[in-house]
C-alpha cells in the first residue's frame, strides 16, 4: 500500500474513533456515560442468564432463560426511552468503522493477494496417474449425490470407493489398500472426521491429498480456501492443481485436521442421543457437566504453563482467530505455523461467567500456542471430540503437531482465504496518520 493510502486510511481511523466517542457525548451529555454503564451492565447479567440456564434445571434454568432474554430487551427500551438508540448504534458504527480503517493502514502492501498465492507449490504439479477418492454418501446430508461427485470423479479419472451405510468400514484401512493398489493420491469426499483418517495415511506415504468439501460444516475446506458451496470445484484439482504443505495435529495416537476437544462437549458429543437430538442432549447433559458431581476437571501443562480445574479444553491444529476479530472468526490463520492453538476454559459461577465476557483478562479463560500439550484428567480415560468425532484415550493425553507433513494438492482457482490482518496498534495508526511512520509494505 503505498505511503498516502495507508496515511488516508489512518486518519480516517482517528477521524471515526473520535466521532465514535465523540457522538454520543454530543448527542446526550452525561446520559451517554450512564449509557455506558448500563450497556456493560446488561452484558454481564445476560451471561449470568445464560449461565443459569446450561447449568441448572427447573427454576433456576428458567429464571436464566428470561434474564438472557429480557435483560437485552430492556437495555434497548431503557435507551430508546432516553433518546440513546440511535447515538449507540451511530457510535458502534463508527468504532467499526475506525478498526476496519486502522487495519487497512497497518496491513502490508498487497496482503491479501499476497497471503491467498503465498504456499503456491514451485513449478508445475504432475497430474496423478492412479488418484482414488473415498466417498461418504450421508456426509452433508447427501452431498455425493446431489453434486453428482462419483460420476464427476470416475470422469476425471479417478478411482471411488464409496462407503456403503450399512457396513461399519474401516477408512483407514481402505486407502492403506489404495496405496498398496498402486495409488498416487488420495483424496476424501466427508466429513473432517474421515478427512483426518485418509490424511493420516496420505502424510505417511507423503502422497498428495485432496479434500472434497462433502461434509456438514467443512471447517479444514474452509481454512484451505475451498468452495465449500461447491464440492465438485475441488476435483479440479486433479488436472489443474497446485500444492503445499501443512502440518497435522496428534491427540496420543489420533490425527485431528482441526482440533481435539476435552471436557464437557467432549463428553456431549460422546452421548448416543447427540446425533439425532443435538439441542435437547445437551440441556440434559450441561447441569451435570458444569455443575454436578460428573463434571469433568481437566489440568493442562503446555511449556511454562499449567492450569487446572478446567471443564472445557480445545487444542487445535494451528491457533484459531479470536472470537473478536471481525475479519474471519472461527477460523485459522493458516495451517503451517507448527504450533498448536490451546484454549481453556473454567467457569464456576455466575460470576465468573460475566468476567468472561467483561473482562479480556479473566482468569476463566487462557489461550496461548505450544508444540505440545499434555492433558490429564481425574481417570484413567478421558472422552475427547476428535475433529466432532467421540473417542476414549488413556489419560493423560499428549497432543503434539507435526510440521508440514502433509501434501495438500488444491485447484489453482478458488476462493482462497482472507489476508492476514495486524493487531491494531493505535499508536502506530496516529503516528501514520501525522506522516512520522514508514507505512508498512
Amino acid at each position: 500500500m503505498s505511503g498516502g493510502r495507508s496515511a488516508g486510511w489512518a486518519r480516517l481511523a482517528l477521524l471515526a474513533l473520535a466521532g465514535g466517542v465523540l457522538l454520543p457525548l454530543l448527542a446526550a451529555g452525561l446520559k451517554s456515560l450512564l449509557a455506558v454503564l448500563v450497556g456493560i451492565a446488561g452484558l454481564a447479567l445476560t451471561a449470568v442468564g445464560v449461565w443459569w440456564a446450561l447449568a441448572y434445571r427447573g427454576v433456576a434454568r428458567v429464571a436464566g432463560a428470561l434474564l438472557s432474554v429480557s435483560v437485552p430487551l430492556g437495555v434497548l427500551a431503557l435507551y430508546a426511552f432516553y433518546g440513546l438508540l440511535w447515538p449507540a448504534f451511530a457510535s458502534l458504527a463508527l468504532w467499526g468503522l475506525a478498526v476496519a480503517a486502522a487495519r487497512t493502514a497497518l496491513t502490508p502492501a498487497g496482503a491479501a493477494s499476497a497471503h491467498r498465492h503465498a504456499k503456491r507449490a514451485k513449478g508445475a504439479v504432475e497430474a496423478p496417474r492412479r488418484p482414488w477418492i473415498v466417498m461418504n454418501p450421508r456426509s452433508g446430508g447427501g452431498k455425493v449425490a446431489r453434486f453428482q461427485l462419483v460420476e464427476k470423479a470416475r470422469a476425471a479419472g479417478a478411482q471411488v470407493a464409496l462407503l456403503d451405510p450399512e457396513l461399519h468400514q474401516d477408512v483407514a484401512e481402505l486407502a492403506r489398500r489404495a496405496v498398496a493398489d498402486g495409488a498416487d493420491l488420495l483424496a476424501v469426499a466427508g466429513g473432517d472426521g474421515t478427512q483426518a483418517l485418509v490424511a493420516e495415511i496420505a502424510a505417511r506415504h507423503d502422497l498428495p491429498f485432496v479434500v472434497i468439501p462433502a461434509g456438514t460444516r467443512n471447517h479444514f475446506a474452509l481454512d484451505l480456501g475451498l468452495d465449500r458451496e461447491d464440492p465438485a470445484a475441488a476435483l479440479e484439482a486433479l488436472t489443474d492443481g497446485e500444492e503445499f504443505r501443512i502440518d497435522l495435529g496428534f491427540a496420543a495416537d489420533r490425527v485431528f485436521v482441526n482440533n481435539a476437544s476435552f471436557g464437557t462437549y467432549a463428553v456431549v458429543v460422546g452421548d448416543p442421543a447427540y446425533r439425532d437430538r443435538k439441542v435437547r442432549t445437551v440441556l440434559q447433559n450441561l447441569p451435570d457437566l458444569l455443575t454436578g458431581e460428573e463434571a469433568p476437571r481437566l489440568a493442562m501443562r503446555a511449556g511454562q504453563t499449567d492450569a487446572e480445574g478446567l471443564q472445557a479444553l480445545l487444542v487445535s491444529n494451528n491457533p484459531y482467530r479470536r472470537f473478536g476479530d471481525p475479519s474471519a472468526p472461527g477460523r485459522r490463520e493458516g495451517l503451517d505455523s507448527g504450533l498448536l492453538g490451546v484454549l481453556c476454559v473454567r467457569v464456576e459461577s455466575g460470576a465468573e461467567a460475566a468476567g468472561l465476557v467483561t473482562d479480556p483478562r479473566s482468569p476463566g479463560l487462557l489461550r496461548l500456542t505450544a508444540a505440545e500439550v499434555v492433558v490429564e484428567a481425574d481417570g484413567d480415560t478421558v472422552p475427547v471430540g476428535i475433529d466432532g468425532e467421540h473417542v476414549v484415550l488413556p489419560a493423560p493425553v499428549v497432543c503434539r503437531i507435526a510440521p508440514g507433513v502433509l501434501r495438500v494438492r488444491v485447484p489453482r482457482h478458488r476462493p482462497g482465504t482472507p489476508a492476514t490482518r495486524p493487531a491494531l496498534d493505535w499508536p502506530r495508526v496516529a503516528r501514520l496518520a501525522l506522516g512520522r511512520l514508514v507505512p508498512p509494505h
